[in-house]
Formats: structure tokens, C-alpha cells, sequence
């Protein structure tokens, strides 16, 4: 009886530290880091389409966490600068991702601010990047004979829309794109971190 108890006692002391350095520490050194001021909040409409890309599983695939040029590439592949915790101070539940099978999305809306490319890419990711991997989503479009006042038409490369029908981007892929173009954290870091010592 007397090992069982040293035993759970052991096990509580080892529970406590790692929780102290793995949750408490961190939430202590970089829970309360103010936003920098060149960061927004999110709109209605953002907000409804970080939705939609959680939905969707894109953090599956894309990361939006860009690494230092000493233990990546990052920069040099045009995704900007090492993300600091600020940068994702209006970010519930965080998005950073795992896995890379496609680019890192944390400064999209710099690198690309065409909301037509962004819905065609959506509707067809090989008519603006070939080879890609990246799998369709039509669902979020409806295909029309005749337009509407309020559609929302989609500009795409020739050859790539049905024939005879308009491709129309439902609220979601405005959303969707709406999230995407906000993507940008171009900002200095420097000023997230003076912010942060400030305090």
C-alpha cells in the first residue's frame, strides 16, 4: 500500500510541473499580450467565414503559422515573417495547423488580394494553379442559366465554366473569401513585441 502511494503521489508531482510548464508558464508569459494597433478585429462577415474554413477542414491542409528563417524557408517562399503570439490576438479557436500540404495562409490576403482569384480558385484550384492538389469546392457555388439582381458572378479563366450556365458564389465563398483577404500580417514585429514589454 505504502508503494501505490508514493507511486500516485509521484505521479501527481510530475502532473503538476509539466502543467506548470506547459500551460501556466506560457499563459503567464504571453496570455495577456495586447493586439498590435495594425491588427483589426474581425467583421460579421469574417468571422462567418472562419467558420466556413473550419468547416471545411482547410486548417488540414495549411498552416498559418510562418516559421524563422533559421529553422525555415518561409520567407524566401514569400510568407512573410515569423508569427509572434500577438498575431493571433483575436483568433478563438486558433488555426495554426499541423500539416503543409498546401501554402501557409497567414499572410494570403497580402500575397493575394483578388477576391475573383480567390472564388475561382475556390471553384476550380487547377485553372489558376496547376498541379495543385488542392480538391474543388462547387458546393459553394450555384450554377445559373440567367443572373440575378444581387448574384454574385464568378470571372473565370475561359473553358472553365460550364457551358451555357453562370457560376454564382453563394454567401459562404464571400464569407470564406471576406476571412482569406484578412489575412494580413504584414506589420512590423517589432511593434508586437514593444507593445508586450511595454505592458
Amino acid at each position: 500500500m505504502q508503494n501505490e502511494t508514493r507511486l500516485l503521489a509521484g505521479g501527481m508531482v510530475m502532473l503538476s510541473i509539466a502543467t506548470s510548464l506547459l500551460v501556466v508558464l506560457p499563459y503567464m508569459t504571453v496570455g495577456q499580450v495586447p493586439a498590435p494597433t495594425a491588427l483589426k478585429p474581425y467583421t460579421a462577415a469574417e468571422l462567418r467565414g472562419r467558420q466556413v474554413y473550419i468547416a471545411n477542414g482547410c486548417v488540414s491542409c495549411h498552416s498559418q503559422q510562418p516559421r524563422a528563417r533559421s529553422l525555415a524557408p518561409d520567407a524566401a517562399r514569400g510568407w512573410g515573417r515569423a508569427s509572434v503570439a500577438a498575431d493571433y490576438a483575436y483568433d478563438t479557436p486558433h488555426l495554426l495547423g499541423t500539416m503543409r500540404t498546401g501554402p501557409d495562409l497567414f499572410n494570403i490576403g497580402a500575397r493575394q488580394s483578388s477576391e475573383a482569384w480567390h472564388l475561382g480558385h475556390l471553384y476550380q484550384p487547377r485553372a489558376y494553379v496547376p498541379g495543385s492538389v488542392m480538391p474543388s469546392y462547387p458546393f459553394l457555388f450555384q450554377l445559373k442559366d440567367q443572373l440575378r439582381p444581387g448574384d454574385h458572378e464568378v470571372p473565370l479563366p475561359p473553358g472553365q465554366a460550364p457551358a451555357g450556365k453562370h457560376v454564382v458564389a453563394s454567401g459562404e465563398a464571400l464569407d470564406l473569401v471576406a476571412y482569406l483577404k484578412s489575412l494580413d500580417h504584414t506589420y512590423p514585429a517589432a511593434d508586437t513585441v514593444s507593445a508586450a514589454a511595454a505592458r
